[in-house]
């Protein structure tokens, strides 16, 4: 039984071997070759970020989720610096001068968390989501410098014109992200307008993300400042260490004392947690991803 954090890499797909559980995020549709290398390897790949409770909540996910949705917040104040090739707007304003305006697309857990922390910056929010429901909570929740409103085309394109941040903050369960803002968008935005695409592990909901690293972390289109750091938690290792082995060890513990198939048939939280098993897919979003062939979970169990 491997645990780790970050999915296998290239050069440790030949490490992974037949009945082997690997324990990780995989973010299996954002990367076709890890999905055959793992099919290859026989291992068996149970995911963090599919693991779900009754409930629908994501409890591997939710750490790492609060952590990148304060984080893109903390990222994109600084990235709209002017020597950060950003408009030079102050998030929170000075007296006399308006706050600026961050735009926050997607409700979760990083929307939420993303949404809060540029509010408590002072910062004029604005938090779309396609769930009615979901926005009367936020809604009632959030404070006054948030303001909500349902996520289309239509509004999408008239906000991105007037707000100075924008945070990518929409997940689809192992699948990969729609792309909700596209190229032609960015002529909309005003130069130095900077975009934090928090969703790009899993693709990115933006069509021009492409995932950098901590030590490059931006690219600029249009006179639009991307970031879209792949693990954006790993900047604070220590906060999301601790942050996330809180979540796993339980999970962990039922794995190495019951065994995979045990441990997956005993507790469902974890059996929606296998993607690939032995060579085949059984987890839908994948599997659609790539149009692989697509199995029960039962008959690998």
């Amino acid at each position: 039984m491997i645990m780790k954090v970050k999915e296998p890499i290239a050069e440790e797909y030949g490490r992974c071997r037949k009945d082997q559980l690997v324990f990780t995020y995989f973010h299996f549709a954002s990367s076709e070759p890890l999905t055959h290398a793992m099919i290859k390897s026989g291992a068996v790949c149970l995911a963090y970020e599919t693991v779900e409770t009754k409930d629908r909540q994501l409890p591997l996910l939710i750490p790492m989720s609060e952590v990148a949705g304060r984080m893109a917040i903390q990222e994109g104040a600084k990235y709209l610096e002017k020597p950060a090739k950003g408009r030079g707007v102050l998030l929170g304003g000075v007296p006399g001068v308006s706050p600026g305006k961050v735009l926050v697309i997607g409700g979760g857990i990083v929307g939420t968390q993303a949404a809060r922390m540029a509010a408590g910056l002072g910062a004029q929010v604005t938090l779309m989501d396609v769930n009615l429901t979901r926005l009367r909570y936020l809604n009632d929740v959030m404070p006054a410098n948030v303001v909500t409103m349902f996520s289309n085309e239509y509004n999408i394109r008239q906000l991105v014109q007037t707000h100075d941040l924008i945070v990518g903050a929409v997940l689809l369960p192992g699948a990969k992200a729609p792309n909700l803002i596209t190229r032609d968008m960015l002529k909309l935005m005003r130069p130095g307008t900077v975009i934090v695409d928090v969703a790009v592990d899993q693709g990115g909901c933006v069509e021009t993300t492409k995932p950098t690293t901590h030590d490059d972390p931006i690219f600029i289109i249009d006179d639009v400042v991307h970031y879209c750091v792949a693990n954006m938690p790993g900047a604070v290792p220590f906060t999301s260490t601790v942050a996330l082995t809180n979540a796993t060890l339980p999970y962990a513990i039922q794995l190495a004392n019951k065994g995979w198939k045990q441990a997956c048939s005993d507790n469902l939280e974890l059996k929606l947690g296998l993607n690939v098993v032995q060579g085949k897919v059984v987890y839908k979003g994948v599997a659609d991803a790539f149009n692989l062939p697509m199995h029960s979970v039962e008959e690998v169990l």
